[in-house]
Order: structure tokens, then C-alpha cells, then sequence
């Protein structure tokens, strides 16, 4: 019941169409009803009788009352089926953006030991069932209840000791729905995830191309990707034979009340109690009464199928956004001073070991710090908490003062340009990926932002220039050109802090050189953290952070670690001999 919670919470948003539906549907009931009790008239009217004047006149008010019954319908099944599309599909266009609006809010813990493919199939897949229930199965469920009562209700009036055996059935049915409902949803829902563990791994590989080209592994991938289809076209038939022994063992259940009619109607007819126009009548409400019940059992699957992706969805919206935001979040409204202060900072990602252990570091405004260290030490998690993509365990760091947990989220990280060591390009073009730092910005602005980067002079070059289509993550340019690009869209943003994560790791000598120039210029009047596996990178810094195992090993400028003949000196040392 908590899944369809979840999904009647989202249809709020459409009550009117909502009720336009459940308005056709009931009058549509109401029409349904008339048919049999025409058929039963013309039959009484016809029957033991000569014809006469008054007899046609009857017989063409019957047909003509029928075909507007017929019309009437016709506009009746338009307004259901579109009113409730209308609230179908806007229900999982709601859900899907509150479901990605949630999943961009979680922190990068959660992402962890997550795949691309299970999370677009939760957003896209699962979500996508909620149609087939707000718009077919519980609409047909309300129609069929509301047929069921309705010619219940005529068949009692008709004769209700035959109405009282027709519905002996009804009870066995009900039972067989709650038995199966408890073994059929988990098949369904080991099916949507089965298609998430599909989405993923063809995800994976899509992605992976040019890896798997590159070390001849097409024919092993395909066998992988094989198994997951097979995987999941077992998952799928096991769930539909277990709906193929429930909707016969349905039919055949509700088929024993039209056996019970066959053999006391006709004695009762048989002994005069019971008029033919009326046996004709029941026979034909009859059907109207276990049609309902076979539709009830197409409508149950569609439900557990529904629910099995809503307990998906759910379960994903149940996972806490780790880095929370209070009520009481500070907005900053100016630009930041840009003084950071580590203060007994402790962290690990989750099931793992300490990265971080009782780190205290000052880092003034406007002033150039350099993280360098062994790889792995936890420099990009250090650097990375700032921005709050994670939050430490213990300790806090503090932006001018103020603890960053309690500063709003948005206002925080608008003053902190990154540029990240594993570059993201988004599919479009040149322009709108630089213009990602700073969307309102001008094509002035993009130009002198792609100068600085030493961009400008290779975008020019490009077929479309500016309007290039770069591809998926960029795949059109080499290395050193997205990294650029990346740089300009740091550049674009203008914020009081830079952080530059290995910024320059994928360029060559020259154009390392040039870039170093342009963020020299650009690290003016800003806070600067800078991580480098190459030192000489970072000779001009106010402050070196030699970072070992969990801790800080030393600090100061690059001549005064060197003179101390530590860490520092020995990983300087290594560098020049391989230079």
C-alpha cells in the first residue's frame, strides 16, 4: 500500500481529469446497463404476439434509443481513455522529475557502488508502469467494480434466488486474487530488476567502445551482454506463467455461475416461473457480470506489476540526502572572502578505511595552496569537501568563519570553480559547454574565457567553431582540448575559490606552459588549491601540503621542504631524475 501511496501522491496534481474519468466512467456504466434491458424489451415486445402498428413503433423507439446509447458511448470510452492519459503520463513525467531531482541531491557517497544503467532504469523504466495503473488499470478496476454492482443489483431484481447462485463464484475468485497477488509481485519486481542489471551493462559497454575495441573484447561482451537478456527474458516468462495459470484458472472459476444459470434457468423456465425475455436478459447480464471479473484479473497484473516498480522508486526516494541541508541554512548573498579553515577534519567513505585523519589547515583569502602527495593519500577528498560533495565524519571546515554545513548548498558552491583531473564534456556544442560555468554569460564573456584557457586558438580551427557538436563526453577532441575547455568553463564562472585537481595532466609541455601562464593571471585575487602530481607545477606556491598515509607529513614553501629533506625532497628529487 506504500507504493501506491507513492504514486496517488503524484496524480494530486491532475484531479480534474482525474475526475472527468471516474464522471465518464460511471455514466458509462450506466450505459452499458441499458443495452441487455433493451435487448430484454424488443424481446417481450416481439414475443407471443401479431405485429402491429404500435408494435413497429416500439420496435424502431428500441433501435433508435440503442443507437443513441451506442453514440453516447462511443463519446463516453473518448473521454476516460484521453482523461486518463492526460493524468497518466503526467504523473510520471512528475514522478520522474522529482525522482531525478532527489537522485542529484544525494551525495557522491551514494554513487559509489552505483551503475548509470540501474539508476536511468529506476528514473525511466520503473516510473514508466505508472501509466498502464493510473490509466488502464485503475480506471479499469472502477468501471468493472461499478459493472459488477450494478448488474448484480438487475440480476437480483430479475430473480434473486438465480442472481443469489450466479454469484456463488464470485467469493473463490476474490481468494485465488489474494493468493496470487503475494506470489505475483515479487516476480514482477525480480523482473524490473533484472532490466535495470540489462540497462546497466549495455550502458557499461556503449560507453566502453573504444576499450573494448581497443583490447579486441566484442565477442566476450557480447556473450555478457547476451546473458543479461537471457537473465531477464527468464525473469519475465517466469512472471508471465504465473499470470497464464491465473487468468484461466479465473475464467475457468467465474464460468461455473454461467453452468449453475444453464441448468436452474432453464428449469425455471421449464416450470413457468420464469419468463424466456427474462432468462435471455440474465444470460446476457450474466456475461456483463464475469467480463468485469476477467478484465479485474488483466487489471491485476498491470497493478502488480506497478506496485513492484513503485516499491523500486520508493526505495530509491528512501535513501537520505547525506549532506543535508537545515532550515536555518545560511544564503551567501556576496562574494566569499575565500579563507578556509580545516579544522580536525576526520573522513572515509563508506565500508572503508580512514582517508582522512584530524586534518587542521588554514588557508588565507587570495592565497595559492599547493596538495601534493603519493597517490591515494586523500588529496581530491580533502579539496572535495569543501564544496560539501562530502561532509567529514569529524571536525568541520569552515568558509570565512562559518561551518560550510551550515551554509545553503547552491549559495556555497557558487563560489568555487573547479576543474576536475577526469574532465566532463556534455553532448552538445563548444559554446554550451563553456557556457556551462556561467549560463547568463555573453559571447564576449565565452571568448575571453576560452583565451585565457589558450582555447580559443583550436576552437577557431574546429568546423563549426563555437557551434561544433563535440560528442558524448567530448569524444571529438583529444585530451588537452577538453581539459581546456573544462579550464575556460572555471574560468567563465569567476568564483572566489579555484580548485584545480590535476588541471593540467592532460596536456602536453608547450601547452602546459601556456595554461600556466593563463591560470596565474586568472589566480589573481582568488583562493587558490591547486593538486599536482608534478611539482614543478608548484614551486610558486604560498603553501605546500605534503600529504602521507591519513595525515599531513609537512608544510611550507617550496624551498623550505626542500631545505628540510623530507617527503617533499625525495619526491622532488625522483621527479627531476625522470624528467
Amino acid at each position: 500500500m506504500k507504493a501506491l501511496r507513492l504514486v496517488f501522491y503524484f496524480a494530486r496534481g491532475y484531479t480534474k481529469a482525474l475526475a472527468a474519468t471516474v464522471i465518464a466512467m460511471v455514466l458509462l456504466v450506466g450505459v452499458q446497463l441499458l443495452m441487455p434491458w433493451i435487448i430484454r424489451t424488443l424481446i417481450a415486445l416481439v414475443t407471443g404476439q401479431e405485429l402491429t402498428p404500435d408494435t413497429l413503433a416500439g420496435i424502431a423507439r428500441l433501435t433508435a434509443l440503442a443507437a443513441a446509447v451506442l453514440v453516447v458511448k462511443a463519446v463516453l470510452q473518448f473521454v476516460r481513455s484521453y482523461m486518463a492519459h492526460i493524468a497518466g503520463w503526467g504523473v510520471v513525467a512528475d514522478t520522474r522529475r522529482h525522482l531525478y531531482d532527489h537522485v542529484q541531491r544525494l551525495t557522491l557517497r551514494f554513487y559509489e557502488d552505483k551503475q548509470t544503467g540501474q539508476m536511468m532504469s529506476r528514473i525511466v523504466n520503473d516510473t514508466d508502469l505508472f501509466e498502464a495503473l493510473i490509466a488502464h488499470a485503475v480506471p479499469d478496476v472502477i468501471v468493472n467494480i461499478l459493472t459488477l454492482i450494478g448488474v448484480t443489483t438487475i440480476l437480483l431484481l430479475l430473480n434473486w434466488r438465480l442472481g443469489l447462485l450466479s454469484l456463488l463464484p464470485i467469493p473463490i475468485v476474490v481468494l485465488i486474487m489474494r493468493v496470487y497477488a503475494k506470489k505475483v509481485r515479487p516476480a514482477f519486481r525480480t523482473r524490473q530488476v533484472k532490466l535495470g542489471e540489462l540497462n546497466a551493462v549495455l550502458n557499461d559497454n556503449i560507453s566502453g567502445i573504444r576499450e573494448i575495441k581497443a583490447f579486441t573484447r566484442e565477442d566476450p561482451e557480447a556473450a555478457r551482454v547476451s546473458q543479461g537478456i537471457e537473465t531477464y527474458r527468464r525473469s519475465l516468462l517466469h512472471a508471465l506463467k504465473m499470470m497464464a495459470i491465473f487468468q484461466p484458472t479465473i475464467d475457468f472459476t467465474s464460468s461455473l455461475g454461467m453452468l449453475t444459470v444453464i441448468f436452474f434457468g432453464g428449469m425455471l423456465v421449464y416450470q413457468g416461473a420464469l419468463p424466456v425475455a427474462d432468462l435471455v436478459a440474465f444470460f446476457l447480464y450474466l456475461e456483463m457480470l464475469y467480463q468485469p471479473v476477467r478484465i479485474l484479473s488483466d487489471a491485476w497484473e498491470r497493478v502488480q506489476e506497478a506496485m513492484a516498480s513503485a516499491d523500486r522508486v520508493d526505495e530509491l526516494l528512501q535513501e537520505s540526502q547525506e549532506v543535508y541541508q537545515g532550515p536555518d541554512a545560511v544564503r551567501l548573498c556576496e562574494r566569499a572572502r575565500g579563507e578556509i579553515v580545516y579544522d580536525g577534519v576526520s573522513f572515509r567513505y563508506s565500508q572503508g578505511d580512514m582517508v582522512l585523519e584530524n586534518i587542521s589547515l588554514e588557508i588565507a583569502a587570495n592565497e595559492m595552496v599547493a596538495l601534493v602527495g603519493p597517490t591515494g593519500v586523500g588529496k581530491s577528498t580533502l579539496v572535495s569537501l569543501i564544496p560539501r560533495f562530502y561532509d567529514p565524519i569529524r571536525g568541520a571546515v569552515r568558509l570565512d568563519g562559518v561551518d560550510t554545513r551550515n551554509l545553503e548548498l547552491e549559495s556555497l558552491r557558487r563560489q568555487i570553480s573547479i576543474v576536475l583531473q577526469d574532465v566532463f564534456l556534455f553532448h552538445g556544442t563548444v559554446r554550451e559547454n563553456i557556457r556551462f560555468g556561467n549560463p547568463e554569460a555573453g559571447e564576449e564573456d565565452i571568448i575571453r574565457a576560452a583565451q585565457i584557457a589558450n582555447a580559443h586558438e583550436f576552437i577557431s580551427d574546429l568546423a563549426d567553431g563555437y557551434d561544433t557538436l563535440i560528442g558524448e563526453r567530448g569524444v571529438k577532441l583529444s585530451g588537452g582540448q577538453k581539459q581546456r575547455i573544462s579550464i575556460a568553463r572555471a574560468v567563465l564562472k569567476d568564483a572566489p575559490i579555484l580548485i584545480l585537481d590535476e588541471a593540467t595532466s592532460a596536456v602536453d609541455t608547450e601547452t602546459e606552459l601556456l595554461i600556466q601562464e593563463a591560470l596565474e593571471r586568472l589566480m589573481i585575487g582568488k583562493t587558490t588549491i591547486i593538486i599536482a602530481h608534478r611539482l614543478s607545477t608548484v614551486r610558486n606556491a604560498d603553501k605546500i601540503v605534503v600529504l602521507e598515509g591519513t595525515h599531513i607529513a609537512e608544510m611550507g614553501t617550496h624551498d623550505e621542504l626542500l631545505a628540510r629533506g623530507g617527503l617533499y625532497h625525495r619526491l622532488y628529487t625522483v621527479q627531476r631524475k625522470l624528467a
